[in-house]
């Protein structure tokens, strides 16, 4: 029978711990207070121009590196469907630019930012604060916590696409600025990428403080690569007006639903805009936006329209013929560095959804490693770094190049635009209380640009954008059985543990001998007894002088602060020396146990001793497959096996390891 080791019933794969009701507020309570940025963590140092810095080097490497790729992908669908004449080309731009400005403008920058779930982004945070703002309408929040565990799947593979396509289609500028070392591509590629993954285990906190002056330094130049091409053909402005772009589509319907596609890449990345609120605040992004992101992109993607206006061979690689010959070497070096801090912003981005996924219920313990003393962001989680870098080899070494990689990269990208758009909308009539025509104008606008984007990308499914899909699935499973098993075991083993008043009042009757000592119980709840406690009387036949149980709650919110964290419960009579500490944390904190007790000295007398001197009592169970129902045997399967590879409780809770004793038990699944 297979078998394997459960999370601890301390763990936050319970649904005390971290089901989607946990910390919710009551029915009818309000929406979170707006952002502050002057007190966001992000402002220790730097004031806003330290900000906005910041927020160019890690929020738009994506959207930043997009002018790489997006135009010469439109011009190579379907073996060249899309001509380089002067009316394809002034469509292709009118739609370039509008699906910029409605998409990542209005949408992002104007709207999405505003719906921050205390001070933090991205589409688990809004499906939190969706799901907390519609409590009373509890099929909405189930739905809303659905669609973001769909738009977190359909991140994991936008997170495998972008380090590719960004670091192939930079380095495959050698084939224009050296042809003779075209072969290169592929193992530079690799190299360059090999070396991303491997040094995420130090962290980035100290080079990153060099992205934001490169990616100063990389908008600058798409500006200045744009204009002298756009002075040399002033007509190509009047792709600026929507009218070219209605005029392609009337004109050329299929093929312009076919430009679409790939139109869709110069907003990749849109969603980092709002995933990396918590690190810098909204009005920084919206300065960096405004300021040099949205004119240096549309000026880069004016000059390229210009330059195949001038040249229709250009089309084949217009971003790196838009510079001199002497020039284009070291454009590809920049290039390649913007490419990679483009890159780090989507792997840390995974590392944040995954946190974020665990704290919520939707994935087992991951061992969660912070890199920085500083900045709380700042993690590394192995388990997802080593299987993105597996997957990134794997698609770079089958597709081969930066234009067969962008045919699988628009369907992830178009489906979390449409999820968020859904979150948004639900949130603002619950929470703004928008009138039922601004939710239907916002919808058409937003909804309806975004299902064409979305239809157009389902072309490809052939052609490899089966790959997201794929990745969007197996996630979506994985995370799915995950919450459906951790429910049945956590009431089954619910079962076996029993009523906590019930186990206390029998000691007290029993007059079980005490021993010196303070012996700690992480432990979901103060309802039932922690296993290790039932489990140490058994077959010690002692109770600890002091016994502290500790539960950790995650709310639905990215942060707690730390004097609002701990409440205690004596349980019962004074002078039996059992206490229970509530610890609340949000799915953004490191839940660090000793670092509570530490915190609730002084606040029982049972809690006056030294956290690092007690001893800790973790309840672990054995898992076996059984014959109950509730899950398929394949999912049974499939949570025993993400149980087995679960991070060891010590080291989740921070607990030390030489103090740290676990006992467990068997529970049939």
């Amino acid at each position: 029978m297979d078998q394997s080791d459960a999370p601890t019933s301390s763990e936050p794969t319970t649904v005390e711990s971290c089901g989607p009701d946990a910390g919710a507020p009551a029915a009818g309570s309000p929406a979170p207070p707006p952002a502050r940025d002057d007190l966001h963590p992000a402002a220790h140092g730097g004031g806003w121009g330290g900000l906005v810095l910041g927020a160019l080097g890690i929020v738009f490497g994506d959207i930043g590196t997009s002018p790489l790729y997006a135009v010469q992908t439109v011009f190579s669908i379907d073996d060249g469907a899309v001509k380089p004449t002067v009316d394809d080309v002034y469509g292709v731009v009118s739609l370039i630019f509008w699906a910029v400005t409605v998409v990542v403008t209005i949408k992002y920058v104007t709207l999405v930012l505003r719906a921050d779930n205390d001070g933090e982004g991205g589409i688990m945070a809004l499906a939190a604060l969706v799901q907390r703002v519609s409590r009373p309408f509890a099929r909405r929040a189930a739905v809303a916590l659905a669609l973001g565990v769909v738009g977190a799947s359909l991140f994991y593979g936008d997170s495998l696409i972008t380090p590719a396509i960004s670091v192939l289609s930079a380095v495959e500028g050698l084939e224009i600025a050296r042809p003779q070392l075209a072969e290169l591509v592929l193992p530079v590629g690799l190299g360059i990428l090999t070396l991303l993954f491997v040094v995420q285990r130090w962290g980035t906190h100290r080079v990153g403080r060099l992205f934001g002056p490169v990616m100063v330094l990389w908008f600058l130049t798409l500006a200045v690569l744009g204009v002298p091409h756009i002075v040399a053909h002033p007509g190509v402005l009047l792709g600026l007006s929507p009218t070219y772009a209605v005029a392609f589509i009337v004109d050329h319907p299929f093929t312009a639903f076919l430009a679409m596609g790939a139109v869709v890449l110069a907003i990749t990345g849109a969603e980092a805009l709002y995933a990396d609120m918590g690190h810098f605040g909204r009005r920084p992004i919206r300065v960096a936006w405004f300021v040099l992101v949205f004119p240096a992109l549309i000026l880069n993607y004016l000059g390229q329209t210009a330059l195949i206006v001038e040249d229709p061979s250009a089309a084949r690689s217009p971003f790196y013929l838009l510079a001199p010959g002497w020039a284009q070497l070291p454009l590809v070096v920049l290039a390649t560095l913007a490419t990679v801090i483009a890159s780090q912003a989507v792997i840390s981005g995974a590392f944040s959804v995954s946190r974020q996924a665990v704290r919520l219920g939707y994935l087992p313990a991951l061992t969660v490693r912070h890199t920085s003393q500083q900045e709380s962001g700042q993690i590394y989680v192995p388990a997802v770094n080593w299987l993105l870098y597996g997957g990134v080899v794997v698609l770079i070494v089958v597709f081969g190049s930066s234009e067969r990689l962008a045919t699988a990269y628009g369907l992830a990208v178009t489906g979390t635009l449409l999820l968020t758009t859904t979150l948004l909308l639900v949130y603002a009539a619950t929470a703004w209380r928008w009138p039922w025509w601004r939710i239907a104008l916002t919808a058409v606008v937003f909804g309806g640009l975004e299902l064409l984007f979305f239809a157009a990308n389902l072309t490809k499914i052939a052609h490899g954008g089966w790959l997201p899909i794929l990745v969007a699935v197996v996630v979506v499973t994985v995370m799915t059985t995950w919450q459906r098993g951790r429910r049945i075991v956590t009431a089954r083993r619910r079962d076996l543990e029993g009523s906590l008043a019930e186990f206390v009042d029998e000691m007290r009757d029993h007059e079980v001998p005490r021993v010196a000592g303070v012996a700690v119980f992480p432990h979901p709840t103060s309802e039932t007894a922690p296993l290790a406690l039932r489990a140490n009387v058994r077959f010690n036949r002692v109770l600890h002088e002091r016994v502290v149980i500790v539960s950790v709650l995650t709310e639905q919110v990215p942060h707690v602060p730390a004097g609002q964290r701990v409440s205690v419960d004596q349980l019962g009579p004074q002078d039996d020396g059992i206490v229970h500490v509530s610890a609340r944390f949000g799915f953004q904190d490191s839940q660090d146990i000793p670092a509570v007790l530490q915190e609730a000295r002084g606040l029982s007398d049972e809690l006056d001793f030294e956290p690092a001197e007690a001893s800790y009592f973790l309840s672990r169970m054995t898992i076996e497959r059984g014959t109950q129902p509730g899950l398929r045997s394949w999912r049974k399967r499939l949570f025993i096996g993400l149980a087995h590879n679960a991070a060891t409780p010590a080291g989740y809770f921070k607990l030390p390891v030489d103090r740290t004793v676990v006992m467990g038990s068997r529970v049939e699944l």
